[in-house]
């Protein structure tokens, strides 16, 4: 009889404990009497919660609990199997990672054959180049790298000479540079109140205090913008106007503009981290148009291309300030790779970053969709062209202990407290469903949030 042909069911004994530890053991001792053999696959989770009529995300962190002890390993594609001395459980790069990781902000992945083989055509190209690209190169790039990203940046309607822009390995860099040059220690900073943890990060690294400012319907108030400005005399505001990390909150154009004329009264420059600025179609435009005079412009290739191309743009308002700005980078950075830049022109000169753009815009589209069938409507908000989402908890959980509960289930999702830059934070997560390779851990991963949102937690949270 073949391995598969049967369903395997575990016996459970009788336990005050939690059913899913019932399972897990099960499972360590029907391996050890030779009930399971080595490489035989376990039952879906789904197909198994409904043969003992119970809950499939009990199943979910019973399975989460055995991997966790080395009795299973899963395959993508193909399924749970028990481990043994013909199939070894394979070590993974980031061992004690989730299952379902939703908690990196990436965006899908290419799996278009003829996409692919573009991609690798222009690799190609590049290696043959590549006793050259081993040498230094002009700190902020070499020319020719900056005029592709100027050629990349008119997608956002922005017209920038290239003396005024910078190649910068990944926008963090770029941060670094115009924080370092912008702030010095004890300095204030404004920016959203839910913000990039990447600028909390760079904030505590330099001593700078974050200033979060309240949110409407449109954007960043601008009337606490002023506000602030007066009480604080901060450097800059930082925001992350289109698609904003973590909540997908947009800018509106008028907000924009009230902003940029708030920032222009006080004499406060304006940092612009467009990281999601390319996904959309359409939408309001870049504050580097509006007011090109104090605004700091970063974009990365990271959500628009490929997390792994670290290749990011940086404008400043003027050649002399972007003078500056290449010192920065300098000390901290030397410069981004001659490979990678070098790739990064020859797929925006080719067009194969267009593509690119256009598949993740494509698979975003259609994971977005997934989510909307899976999840109780009203339960989270989000953009058509985001591939995160942000989950408002009914007042039964707390983040923490939602994100905890789903850990145990083998799905990653990141609490509101990594994002909050005052007060206490709301009672939210934050989802990503971009760098995960298939809708089908995609769809696994959203069924269980959908049922831990339906569900009450075991035990309440305590009052404080």
């Amino acid at each position: 009889m073949p391995k598969h042909a049967h369903i395997w069911t575990p016996k459970l004994k009788k336990s005050s404990g939690p059913l899913y530890l019932a399972i897990a053991n099960a499972i360590a001792e029907d391996i050890a009497i030779g009930q399971l053999a080595a490489e035989q696959r376990l039952p879906p989770q789904r197909k198994l919660a409904d043969a003992l009529g119970i809950d499939f995300t009990t199943v979910a962190r019973a399975y989460a609990e055995a991997h966790k002890r080395g009795l299973v390993d899963s395959v993508v594609g193909r399924g749970t199997f028990v481990c043994g001395k013909r199939r070894p459980r394979i070590p993974r790069v980031f061992e004690g990672r989730p299952n379902v990781d939703m908690s990196m902000n990436m965006a899908p992945e290419p799996d278009d054959p003829e996409l692919l083989a573009l991609m690798q055509s222009g690799h190609s190209e590049v290696g043959q180049r590549m006793r050259d690209l081993l040498r230094y190169q002009n700190f902020g790039g070499s020319h020719e790298d900056r005029e592709a990203g100027a050629l990349w940046l008119r997608r956002r309607g922005l017209v920038v000479e290239p003396e005024r822009l910078l190649v910068v390995p990944g926008a963090q860099c770029g941060l670094l540079a115009i924080l370092t040059m912008l702030a010095p220690a004890g300095s204030v900073i404004c920016c959203e109140e839910l913000t990039y943890p990447g600028l909390r990060a760079l904030a505590g690294l330099l001593g700078i205090k974050l200033v979060g400012l309240p949110m409407d319907a449109e954007g960043i108030d601008a009337v606490a913008f002023a506000g602030a400005c007066a009480q604080y005399g901060p450097k800059a505001l930082y925001c992350n106007p289109t698609l904003l990390n973590p909540t997908t909150a947009t800018i509106s154009a008028e907000r924009r503009q009230a902003l940029a004329e708030v920032a222009r009264h006080y004499g406060v420059a304006i940092i612009e981290d467009d990281a999601y600025g390319f996904l959309p179609r359409s939408g309001p435009p870049a504050l580097a148009s509006i007011a090109p005079d104090i605004t700091f412009y970063v974009a990365g290739l990271a959500k628009c291309v490929g997390a792994g191309l670290r290749v990011a743009y940086m404008v400043a308002p003027d050649t002399q300030l972007a003078a500056r700005l290449a010192s920065a980078l300098r000390a901290t950075t030397v410069m981004a790779s001659p490979v990678t830049s070098t790739l990064a022109t020859r797929w925006i000169r080719d067009g194969t970053a267009d593509l690119m753009l256009g598949a993740i815009r494509k698979e975003s589209s259609a994971r977005q969709k997934l989510a909307a069938r899976i999840l109780p409507s009203g339960s989270y908000v989000t953009k058509p062209e985001a591939f995160h989402l942000w989950i408002n908890l009914p007042p039964s959980w707390e983040q923490k202990a939602f994100a905890a509960h789903l850990a145990e289930s083998g799905v990653g999702v990141v609490p509101s407290d990594a994002f909050c830059v005052s007060g206490p934070p709301p009672s939210a997560v934050r989802v990503c469903i971009g760098g995960i390779a298939n809708r089908d851990d995609i769809r696994h991963g959203l069924e269980m949030i959908a049922q831990a949102l339906r569900s009450a937690p075991l035990v309440a949270p305590a009052v404080v």
